[in-house]
């Protein structure tokens, strides 16, 4: 009997020792993440939106040059354009070489023609780009402050853009938050840079060197033609 409840006792410590070591050492850490639309957040921040109605009357001169100059090259471009098509119908399925010589040159100045225009487009528009860009280094100038503040206040541990996340509920969704932040720390911006200023350096004086513009496409209206058939 003696022995009987030596054994009962052991059994017992064993099983008691064996749920000690099976629990865990300590409790999980829970991660809070989110996600963030940076770009919209900007665009609909307060600031932006003032920016955009002020440009529409600062810059009116401008925009009306900009609009009457691209509706006369799309008039332009698209007479060249129909000339080409033509061109291309009446020289048939099989013209000879001379003729598609002739087709691909007069393809050719077009393309020539609608690149010339898309940089004069650009060069109009530039006292535009500029306004826009230097309210939007405003903005941005805050970014990261708002950022850390809806961190900071809603307890998140990780931000993350939300074209990285694969998905995600919409809780999880702060960019309303940002947009709460930035209009805290930036409400509204100027949209006349300093003369000689340039996207990524304020204060540059006027002599500092214009950026260079892009190269620009042509337009997606000019059509290759196909002098050997349609």
């Amino acid at each position: 009997m003696r022995n009987s409840i030596l054994s009962a006792v052991a059994l017992a410590t064993v099983s008691v020792s064996a749920l000690a070591v099976s629990a865990p050492a300590a409790a999980q850490v829970k991660q809070a993440i989110a996600v963030v639309n940076v770009e919209q957040a900007i665009g609909q921040s307060a600031a932006a939106q003032t920016a955009g109605q002020q440009m529409q009357v600062t810059y009116k001169a401008n925009i009306d040059q900009v609009n009457a100059r691209q509706t006369a090259l799309q008039t332009e471009l698209k007479q060249k354009q129909d000339a080409l098509q033509a061109a291309v119908t009446a020289a048939g399925q099989n013209p000879p070489p001379a003729k598609q010589t002739e087709l691909q040159t007069q393809y050719a100045a077009l393309q020539k023609r609608a690149q010339e225009a898309q940089a004069e487009l650009q060069q109009l528009g530039q006292p535009l780009e500029l306004a826009r860009a230097y309210a939007l280094e405003q903005i941005g100038a805050k970014l990261d402050e708002a950022m850390r503040a809806v961190m900071t206040k809603n307890k998140i541990d990780l931000l993350l853009k939300s074209g990285a996340a694969e998905a995600y509920a919409p809780g999880a969704d702060v960019t309303n938050l940002l947009v709460q932040e930035l209009n805290a720390l930036v409400p509204t911006v100027g949209i006349v840079p300093p003369q000689g200023w340039r996207p990524g350096g304020q204060g540059q004086q006027a002599a500092a060197p214009a950026a260079a513009a892009p190269a620009a496409a042509a337009p997606a209206t000019a059509a290759k033609p196909k002098p050997q058939g349609r």
